[in-house]
């Protein structure tokens, strides 16, 4: 017992952890428990591989900006099956794999991607920002969710720009053709703020005077996810703008 205890607390001096460290003394003891009995039963260890965390863990997070927003836009993407989706700076293992079990989906991204296994993700590395390359009236479905936010400010090697977001909008909505949906979703707040380099805070109404959105885009649907992570869906945008500090706004649009 003593020895195994050792090898144990050698492992974790590897890792920075020193005994007197240890504030949970009884999640400890309890490995020493469990590794003994395992070993007791039979089983054989080849390493020693602590992980504490996990003990009183949930089984997973069904809360948040990403998980909700996902969900919400495959969802109706699913629903309408459109031609053509093309999405813009999502996240590939999030929202962009939701849509790729079910269809094929386009990509672009300022950054860029090792060619995908998947045959439903097909990428091209491009600007938003910037006109030239882009298709016009070409698809009649677009997604951007959690990106927009990012543009302009050199976060991500994108040239600096403090009206990144609204020249990335216009050439979102000149991409799409007229009757088209458009899924877009970004931080919403008390008031517009840029926290600089890394993401803008927008207040839930602002988007509506960004340039061409009341000439060319209908809002059909407004969700979003409070300060706490949850859900709340199909609300009332002008009558009941939310109140949050930071939390997430998912528009759908359709181009008139």
């Amino acid at each position: 017992m003593k020895k195994s205890l050792l090898k144990i607390l050698n492992y974790l001096n590897l890792f920075g952890f020193h005994p007197v460290a240890l504030t949970h003394l009884p999640i400890f003891s309890r490995f020493i428990r469990e590794k003994q009995a395992f070993s007791n039963a039979g089983g054989e260890i080849s390493t020693i591989f602590p992980v504490f965390s996990d003990y009183e863990s949930n089984a997973g997070s069904h809360k948040g900006h990403y998980f909700h927003q996902d969900l919400v836009v495959a969802q109706q993407i699913y629903s309408k099956n459109p031609k053509k989706h093309l999405d813009i700076g999502s996240r590939i293992d999030g929202f962009v794999a939701h849509v790729a079990t079910f269809r094929q989906i386009d990509v672009l991204d300022l950054r860029d991607l090792t060619q995908s296994e998947h045959p439903n993700i097909r990428f091209r590395q491009v600007d938003l920002m910037q006109e030239r390359a882009l298709p016009i009236d070409f698809f009649d479905s677009i997604s951007c969710l959690h990106a927009i936010e990012h543009f302009g400010l050199g976060r991500y090697g994108d040239q600096i720009d403090p009206s990144g977001h609204h020249k990335g909008f216009v050439n979102l909505i000149s991409m799409l053709e007229t009757g088209g949906d458009l899924y877009l979703s970004f931080p919403i707040g008390l008031k517009n703020e840029t926290h600089f380099n890394a993401h803008r805070v927008f207040h839930p109404l602002d988007i509506l005077n960004w340039p061409e959105c009341g000439e060319k885009l209908i809002l059909n649907r407004f969700d979003y996810v409070d300060d706490s992570g949850n859900l709340h869906t199909n609300i009332d945008l002008l009558t009941s703008p939310p109140q949050t500090i930071y939390g997430c706004g998912i528009y759908s649009f359709t181009r008139i």
